[in-house]
This record gives C-alpha cells, structure tokens and sequence, in this order.
C-alpha cells in the first residue's frame, strides 16, 4: 500500500482515496508574470512524478494545475511592458507549457485560470460573508480568521503564537481589519487596474480564494490531495482550508504534500545573490531531460543543492540509462530476477515516493541487463519504471553507412583480418559509437 507524509498530521499515512482506483489532485502551479524558477520546476517534477507512479500503480489522476493569471506582480509587470495583464499571462503560460514539456512534465488534466472564475470566486465570497465567517470593509472584504477552528493547524501554528506576530501593525490595510490577522478574499482596485464588478466593489480576488474555488468546482468539496512547495504552509494553503472549510462544512484535502526547497551552490536562491536563474535560461545550456533526471530523483520532500557537478552526474548517469535501455533484446535470456526488481521498486516508491531508493533499484536493475539479461519483457518492465521518472528514451536507428560498416567489421573478424576490424572500430569510436563484442553478436551504443 502507498504511504504518503501528510503535513496535516505531520504523519505517514496509507493512502485511502475517496474512490476506488481513482484519486483527484489538486496542486499549485505558477504565478505567470515571468519564466519559471528552478524551484517551481522542482515542485512540478516532484508532483508529476507522483502522478505517474499513481498512475503506474493503476490508479486515474485528475491532475489538476492552476495558473494564477491576475494579482500584483502581474499587474506591475504588465504596466512595465506597456501591455494588458492577460498578454502578459498568456505570453508566460504559453512560456510555462513549453518549458514543463522540455522537462517531460505531462500537461494536467485541467490547467484552470483565475480570470475564467470570477463568477464563481464572488459567489464563494458571498457565501462566506452570508455565513459570518467573512466581512466587507471599505470595498475589501476580509476572511475572519477567530471563526476559523484550529486555524493554521497545518502549518503548526496557533491563532495565539500568530497574534503574537501580528501585534502592532499599523498598515493601511491593517486599519481596515477587525483582525490584523484577517486576510483578504476580495480587494478593491487602484485607479488604472483591471477590475471586475463584484457587490463591494470593481477589483480582484485575493490569492487564497481562487485555488479554494477552483479545486472544489473541478474536483469537489473534499479532494483526495492537496500539494505544493512547502513555503505555500503558510499563509497560502493555511488560508485554503480556513476558507473551504468554512463554506462547505466538509475536509478540504485528506492529503496535503509539499515538496523541499532548491537550493543553489548552497545558498538560498534570490535575485539579490546573483544565483536565480530560470528555467528558460537553463534550458539554452542544459538538456531538459538532463535537468528533469536531476530534480526528479530525489526525494520530493527532501531540499535539493543544484550544482554544476550534480547536473555533469545526472548526465553520465542518465547515458548509463539510455545506453542500457537501448540495448539489443537477446534470446532465451533469464528473466528469474525480474519480479524481485519490480517488488523492490514498488516498495522503494510505496514509502512515500522515495525517488532516491526507487532510482537505486533502476540502477540495480539496469547493471543485472547489462550482464545478459534482456528480452523484451525486461524491455518493458524496464521503460514502465524509467517513465515514472519522466524519462522515455527514443529507439536510435543507424545509418546505412554505418550498419554497412558494422557488416564489414564482422566480415572481417570473421575473416581474422583483426587491423582491419579494429580500424573500423576506432574509426566508428571517433564518430560516438561504440562497439562490443558478445556471445549473441555485436552490440553498439552511442555517446
């Protein structure tokens, strides 16, 4: 059975999705006002890896992926370009689409955008204020967190120990809460905005509200997950649940899941150290598959140190892969050990998605084929274990000219003309192809 460590409970859990076989997801995706950082794509590997072990282990995924496609950072970044928030949003979600799939990450099932669910989002704040549990205050309307029972449980936290924090703000906004710590679900536009008509004011929605309202209008009042990096605790999926809970009178997630921070060469990444780089950038330097293997073998909850020597790794590690996955099939090839490597990888994965253990047994596996073992059933238990990982290798085909060179190696070998053969090796060699001579034939790879 899979396990899975809920922050919630700060346990690990059998997993136990609401329906058989099937499990709904939900999973916060960007803020699309620039390319993506090496640290969303951590999360959108970490998450995508998850789904397809799910998958894998036969289960249907409602993956669902949002993009936040109107907010501050968007509007300022828009105003900079001289163009509208939607182009701006349309531009980087195009963006996100192309450079998630460079990584090998499969599209969701729906990738809802906020702007599409500003009927919905006002009819859930109305709900809200209607049930107490929300209030209108110069335009704005805020969440009132004292309603909220065991607010911020997920991230540890007491109402007490944040109103500690909280004392003493005099902020504008602050002056307009009952509650410093009340957030806002609606927020009243600055002149020159884009805005929507709402019953309190022309303006937008808040941050927290439109994961809530888009994952129960897809998925339902309670999902099977809820995931995320692990800086969205809180106040972000904190505020979810408050919000959700409070209208719908139901569990919001039964799961929730945040994977570990990227760090780079050590140091936190940040503009102002000079080390964020996007995805985007990377991707003119470093094969996405390349970058895809690095993230997505390790550990989701585990933090990451990306590095120039981890990628170099990763890449000599990921030849190794491709070169034994491209291998010829040989006949009559032992395949006793095969439900051992299957057994061990489930129960590598089981434990939580534990990439690095589960990435140790593919290894395992791939020095046994290396030593003579390799049908096409191993072939294909093979490829279903790498695909989990994101990583599909694509069947090479030689030239002619080179088959044709091959033959006459063999030809010559055959004929003991061993400098003739050997100069067809070298010279092969020098054009990345490597030759090796077995009991079942031949065997080539490429560099």
């Amino acid at each position: 059975m899979i396990k899975i460590y809920d922050t919630m409970t700060r346990s690990l859990r059998d997993f136990v999705p609401l329906k058989e076989n099937q499990i709904s997801m939900y999973v916060c995706g960007p803020t699309v006002y620039n390319y993506i950082h090496i640290g969303n794509a951590r999360s959108a590997v970490a998450f995508d890896t998850i789904r397809r072990y799910f998958e894998y282990s036969g289960y249907h995924v409602n993956y669902i992926s949002n993009f936040t496609d109107v907010d501050d950072k968007i509007i300022k970044a828009a105003a900079e370009a001289g163009i509208s928030p939607k182009a701006l949003a349309d531009k980087f979600i195009e963006a996100f689409m192309a450079d998630t799939k460079e990584l090998g990450i499969k599209p969701a099932s729906q990738h809802p955008r906020v702007m599409d669910y500003m009927g919905e989002i006002i009819a859930f704040v109305q709900a809200l204020i209607q049930k107490g549990f929300a209030y209108e205050s110069a335009g704005d309307v805020y969440f009132r967190v004292t309603k909220s029972e065991n607010y911020a449980r997920l991230a540890n936290k007491t109402l007490a120990d944040l109103e500690v924090g909280a004392s003493g703000r005099t902020d504008a906004e602050t002056a307009l809460k009952e509650n410093p710590l009340d957030f806002a679900l609606w927020k009243s536009a600055k002149p020159g905005e884009i805005s929507w008509d709402s019953p309190w004011s022309k303006g937008r929605p808040g941050w927290h509200i439109e994961c809530s309202v888009m994952a129960t209008e897809i998925l339902g009042d309670t999902i099977d997950i809820h995931g995320g990096g692990a800086d969205l605790e809180f106040p972000h999926h904190t505020n979810e649940i408050a919000q959700s809970e409070a209208k719908t009178g139901q569990t919001f997630a039964n799961y929730w899941m945040h994977n570990g921070f990227v760090k780079v060469d050590n140091e936190k990444m940040s503009k102002s150290l000079g080390n964020f780089v996007t995805v985007h950038e990377m991707l003119e330097s470093v094969d996405g598959q390349i970058l895809r293997f690095f993230l997505a073998t390790q550990q989701y909850r585990k933090p990451i140190n990306f590095t120039e020597k981890a990628i170099r790794d990763a890449e000599v590690n990921l030849k190794y892969l491709k070169n034994t996955y491209l291998l010829p099939l040989q006949t009559g090839s032992d395949t006793s050990r095969l439900f051992d490597f299957k057994k061990s990888f489930k129960e590598a994965m089981d434990d939580d998605f534990n990439a690095a253990n589960g990435i140790t047994v593919i290894f395992d596996f791939a020095k046994w084929i290396n030593s003579g073992h390799y049908d096409q059933t191993v072939k294909t238990a093979f490829g279903e274990m790498l695909e989990v990982f994101g990583i599909v290798f694509q069947e090479e085909v030689l030239d002619s000219d080179v088959e044709a060179l091959i033959a006459e190696r063999q030809a010559a070998r055959a004929a003991r003309d061993f400098t003739k053969a050997d100069s067809i090796r070298d010279h092969l060699a020098s054009q990345g192809i490597k030759l090796l001579d077995t009991k079942d034939g031949v065997r080539w790879t490429r560099d």
